[in-house]
């Protein structure tokens, strides 16, 4: 039992929280990507929400799984602006009581750690390519599909920010098949079409149980490769990965690659032996990109 316990002491231990706006997912990870200890907590109210997040890791430090770093991969908006007196908090979000939740300070504040915070599809991206499919890649974009859309871009190494951080999900593309977007902001963005919320109020049918050869996986396959279509030439990437609970449908994928090269018409050469089938992928890291992505985040403190 000493042994045991010189051993938990001697272990580098980190905290992750991928914070979405479904769930928030907590856990313990050691150095060597080995999920030590892991929680689901609803995304109901901050006060609820963070309570729970806060007591899973005062439980682990008593547990003997000290940490110093947690990573915070955080639905959004966030202001990342280190200059900003709202550093590290939830922006005006969609979400009912988050704007203005200064998440990070209270993360920091209860447990008394370093934390590192970025938007979760960044977090996502950033694993990735240290430990998934945008390994070696100098420009890399992660889009999750899911509740929303959202995308996160790394660039040589390092997650993109500029003004505030990509909002990708948000990107205009029109009407597809006479279909109109249901975003409350913009109408026909992506999000607005393409999101597991936005295809339940188009077809009044959730994407799980939508049949495969329905006519709802044609428009959503288009709206993905027009956005792909954006992102290859704004961006200039090497990889794009898709992942996401609305990705899962078995022949999504395949579908968006060859609406992709209808849609660009050659005008990109591709390096030899190269098709979109390497660059539009899934995520190598499954449905741990998120989570990992938040260790990242902690690892690089």
């Amino acid at each position: 039992m000493l042994v045991e316990r010189q051993r938990m002491r001697e272990r580098q231990y980190y905290a992750a929280v991928e914070g979405g706006g479904t769930k928030f997912n907590c856990a313990i990870i050691d150095a060597e990507r080995n999920i030590i200890a892991e929680q689901r907590f609803p995304t109901s109210t901050p006060d609820e929400t963070l309570g729970q997040v806060v007591d899973f890791f005062s439980q682990q430090k008593v547990k003997g799984h000290q940490f110093t770093s947690l990573g915070l991969g955080c639905f959004g908006p966030l202001d990342l602006n280190p200059d900003s007196l709202q550093f590290g908090y939830i922006a005006n979000t969609p979400k009912p009581h988050w704007s203005n939740t200064p998440i990070m300070n209270i993360l920091q504040d209860e447990l008394g750690c370093s934390v590192s915070i970025d938007t979760d599809v960044n977090a996502a991206a950033l694993a990735e390519y240290k430990w998934g499919a945008a390994k070696a890649c100098d420009v890399a974009i992660y889009v999750t599909v899911g509740t929303g859309v959202g995308g996160g871009v790394i660039i040589n190494g390092r997650p993109l920010h500029g003004l505030n951080h990509p909002e990708i999900g948000h990107m205009l593309i029109g009407e597809i098949e006479g279909i109109g977007g249901t975003c409350p902001f913009h109408g026909c963005c992506v999000e607005g079409l393409a999101s597991g919320t936005s295809m339940k109020k188009i077809w009044k049918c959730s994407a799980e149980s939508l049949q495969p050869d329905h006519e709802a996986w044609v428009v959503e396959a288009k709206v993905l490769a027009r956005l792909c279509h954006n992102l290859m030439l704004s961006f200039s990437p090497q990889r794009i990965i898709l992942g996401g609970g609305v990705m899962q449908q078995s022949s999504l994928l395949e579908s968006i690659q060859h609406y992709l090269a209808q849609s660009l018409a050659g005008y990109i050469t591709l390096p030899q032996h190269r098709s979109f089938q390497d660059i539009v992928v899934m995520p190598a890291l499954k449905d741990k990109s998120g989570l990992l992505g938040a260790l990242a985040l902690a690892m690089e403190q």
